[in-house]
């Protein structure tokens, strides 16, 4: 249940800060007064689209924020989910917006996204528009109200996963299909390709050692140039690095009798002798080993030719990669070779998966035709209370393909009229018609599915008199089931509910807003008189008033 509802510089409002209860609750207003403002406000917290033109005249932000009473509703398990405060009596959503069009959303203060608010508000808010009355017509609004009546959420999840297997066996089918007739032309040159690589025989680290090696050959005078003269020098005769060390090491060691400092010296002085000893006979062996060989680098040149053409015609960089297209053309080869076995396997996993989905369609189709029965049953109870005492109702299933939704092809038929055969509603009802009929929709509904707030706006156009009474009495009954808000031009109707909010717009040199407050006695018998007879209330329109109010003794 909406408990308190918060708005800060959203359009023509710049603060609202106002409690609502449980029950039925109606709102009144001019035309262009801001109804419609309060409803954009409330879509905000429901997760739709934010628009920074919805932010009041220079303002930089705007705040929407309600409370909502969820004693009765479960949101534990997608608070959870989603790493939400949960709070078992109270939900707390709000959703800022700025001049620069970022848009946050927080449930519990916690930051959530746009998805996830929409999810959490669906559980807490029905919001009824009028262009909704037109779904009375629609398929898909039909098949989901029988399935959200015979809570069918398993049996549509068990579908959907049997239909997308079998949606994804057949496009598997299909490709593998298309596949061999194409193939079968390529196996000769597939073939060649494959034997272009293998018979390169390729080792995956090769090509690396190959370029060193390359590299090393055509460098080898100016490696040996290196080589003997780091060699010359250490190994010289006079001026010998190594042997001069070594003199220095004794003549450090001959003082550390008298001078201590000069014993360390003199072992790092050696250490570094040894160390240069052994470098300068790794120096010469490498002498000895670096010769030029015109040969060995010849065919290491052919063999980096013939791997750089496979890269270049295969359109690689690595060894890796073409040997992992050889790979490919085997498995390519090996599919044309036994192309007939694995198409003939994957029609059987898919007769299978065909068979399985259809044994799932069928358990769904059934739920549905049995909430059917039913919602038939209430649903011309309460139009027929409500003005159409002749009224005959029908939801017919016929088979279709498989689809995403199921295999039922679903069509609400209605009659008002006793010698009337019913016909598809969305070609024989009136607008006032459509308005009942989804009323008693609404009211199934929330009996049967515990909605937490319904919200109508103007559900009544198009009905006016006796008929504006019933379905106001409707919206009454349905409040002992959620709370009910109900936004009307009719006094019939805005006569009934229990509180009674006014939404009035006012005008000065410096701005216009929209004001939304709940009205006392003395100000609803003013509002409905206004309602009765137009701008110039009259005695008899607010005596009419008290008595549509239950107020006259």
């Amino acid at each position: 249940m909406l408990r308190h509802l918060y708005i800060n510089n959203y359009t023509l409002i710049g603060h609202l800060d106002i409690d609502l209860h449980e029950g039925f609750s109606v709102i009144t207003g001019e035309t262009g007064a801001g109804k419609s403002i309060l409803l954009g406000a409330l879509g905000l917290l429901l997760g739709q689209r934010a628009d920074s033109k919805s932010i009041k005249a220079g303002e930089k932000k705007c705040v929407v924020e309600g409370t909502f009473d969820t004693t009765d509703i479960n949101l534990e398990t997608i608070f959870n989910e989603n790493d939400i405060d949960f709070n078992q009596n109270e939900c707390i959503i709000r959703r800022e917006l700025t001049d620069q069009g970022k848009s946050r959303a927080f449930v519990n203060d916690t930051p959530v996204a746009l998805s996830i608010l929409r999810e959490i508000g669906a559980r807490l808010i029905d919001i009824h528009s009028q262009h909704q009355n037109l779904l009375m017509g629609n398929e898909g609004f039909l098949i989901n109200t029988l399935d959200s009546l015979a809570n069918n959420s398993d049996l549509l999840q068990s579908y959907r996963a049997a239909f997308e297997h079998h949606d994804k066996l057949r496009h598997e089918l299909q490709t593998l299909t298309e596949q061999a007739g194409k193939d079968e032309a390529e196996r000769e040159f597939l073939q060649f390709q494959l034997q272009q690589i293998d018979e390169a025989r390729l080792q995956s680290d090769e090509q690396e050692a190959l370029e060193s090696e390359q590299e090393q050959l055509s460098h080898v005078e100016e490696i040996k140039t290196a080589l003997y003269s780091v060699s010359a020098r250490l190994n010289a005769d006079e001026h010998n690095p190594i042997n001069d060390l070594r003199n220095d090491a004794h003549t450090l060691a001959a003082i550390s009798h008298v001078y201590a400092p000069a014993e360390e010296l003199a072992e790092r002085l050696e250490s570094m002798r040894i160390e240069l000893s052994d470098i300068a006979a790794e120096v010469e062996s490498h002498t000895e080993t670096v010769d030029f060989d015109p040969q060995r680098l010849q065919t290491i040149e052919q063999r980096l030719d013939t791997i750089y053409t496979l890269q270049r015609k295969f359109h690689v960089d690595t060894i890796d990669e073409l040997l992992q297209q050889a790979e490919n053309f085997r498995k390519q080869l090996n599919f044309i070779t036994h192309s007939d076995e694995i198409i003939a396997e994957k029609e059987q996993q898919l007769a299978q998966a065909e068979k399985a989905m259809l044994q799932a369609a069928k358990s769904l189709s059934q739920s549905r035709k049995t909430a059917a029965e039913k919602l038939n049953h209430d649903i011309l109870l309460r139009v027929q209370q409500l003005g159409m005492p002749n009224a005959k109702l029908q939801m017919t299933f016929s088979p279709k393909q498989p689809a995403a939704n199921g295999i039922d092809q679903v069509e609400l038929l209605f009659s008002a009229n006793k010698n009337n055969p019913p016909r598809n509603v969305s070609l024989v009802a009136s607008g006032g018609e459509i308005a009942r009929l989804m009323l008693a929709l609404k009211s199934v509904i929330a009996k049967n599915k515990e909605l937490a707030t319904v919200i109508f706006d103007e559900i009544d156009t198009g009905v006016s008199g006796t008929m504006a009474e019933k379905m106001g009495q409707t919206m009454a009954q349905m409040a002992s089931h959620c709370q009910v808000v109900c936004i009307t031009h009719l006094p019939q109707i805005a006569a009934l509910g229990t509180y009674h909010y006014r939404v009035l717009k006012t005008e000065d040199d410096v701005q216009t807003e929209t004001h939304i407050s709940l009205l006392t006695t003395e100000e609803r018998i003013g509002e409905v008189a206004n309602m009765l007879s137009g701008e110039q209330t009259t005695v008899a329109a607010i005596s009419n008033a008290k008595e549509l109010l239950g107020l006259t003794s």
